[in-house]
């Protein structure tokens, strides 16, 4: 039987121990809220010269249950760890009203079969919508020979060639991945690591997990998108003894000046609704600047420190 998990059922699901296939299970589940909760991040992290033009004021579509049924049984090929989703976009103008793209997530290199599975959802997408169908292949793999990108058929002087997009998660800069602003970048960034750190005890993964969430509070997203991310990187990086995730939080709360009872979903709630305020301030002294009031004025009606409001001027 096949399952289908909407967001808040992956959040339930995670919250359960994991050890052996059901840890594998996770890392599955982990990607599937990630993609969702950071979809138009993801979408311009993977595509930063886009041609089209998409409408992100639109509410994603995800047609996961319509892939699924297009290829039954798919998924269930033993030693194959991998993650589907579809996603249907809207575009703003063109020839075509929305177009549709397929995400393959494969963290184990299985049976090499990637490549005639996703030929095989593109074909049957495109003649069961006729619209546009792109697919792109994560590969989250710890093989660096094995990076698949198309798909080769032929018979008696009769040849086709598909390929796709793929993306290997270990040929990524690190360095990179640090500087670029994009939420979806930290989500890279933690798998790139936790493929590194495979060998790494609990101790190096409490500083992973405290770099990598310092990496995510520095960027500009939602609290629903925050939440994707936090979970990704809380738990994408696994201890072996799980006690260790609660001393993990609870440093998190004392390095980043959170509340001890406060939970990491209402720290990360505060961080946004601060930046925020500060925004707001940001934007009245510039108004009252403008305007040509003091500085001693203006830093005494918002509260910034006048060498703040010189650079500001």
């Amino acid at each position: 039987m096949i399952e289908y998990y909407g967001y808040e059922e992956i959040l339930l699901a995670l919250e359960e121990p994991v050890e052996g296939e059901k840890c594998e299970s996770q890392y599955d589940l982990l990607w599937k809220g990630v993609l969702e909760s950071t979809f138009w991040h993801f979408m311009n992290f993977m595509f930063p010269d886009k041609t089209l033009e998409w409408d992100e004021s639109c509410e994603v579509e995800f047609l996961d249950k319509e892939l699924q049924q297009l290829l039954p049984g798919a998924n269930g090929r033993k030693g194959v760890r991998n993650v589907d989703k579809l996603a249907k976009v809207i575009l703003e103008n063109g020839m075509y009203h929305y177009f549709l793209i397929h995400i393959e997530v494969q963290s184990t290199k299985g049976d090499g079969g990637l490549a005639k599975r996703v030929f095989e959802y593109w074909y049957r997408l495109y003649d069961k919508y006729q619209v546009p169908v792109t697919t792109i292949a994560i590969l989250a793999d710890g093989t660096r020979s094995y990076r698949p990108n198309s798909y080769d058929i032929s018979f008696m002087g009769t040849e086709a060639r598909f390929k796709f997009n793929s993306y290997k998660i270990l040929d990524q800069d690190e360095s990179e991945l640090r500087e670029n602003p994009n939420p979806f970048a930290v989500v890279v960034l933690t798998a790139l690591l936790a493929l590194k750190n495979r060998k790494a005890d609990d101790e190096e993964l409490l500083s992973i997990k405290r770099d990598l969430y310092a990496q995510m509070i520095r960027r500009d997203m939602t609290v629903d998108c925050m939440r994707g991310v936090y979970d990704f990187l809380a738990r994408y990086v696994h201890f072996d003894n799980q006690e260790n995730m609660l001393k993990f939080e609870n440093q998190l709360k004392r390095d980043f000046g959170g509340d001890t009872t406060m939970g990491i979903a209402e720290l990360l709630l505060e961080d946004v609704r601060q930046k925020a305020v500060e925004e707001k301030v940001l934007q009245i002294a510039s108004n009252l600047l403008k305007m040509g009031l003091s500085l001693a004025v203006i830093a005494e009606a918002t509260g910034l420190h006048i060498e703040h409001l010189k650079e500001l001027k």
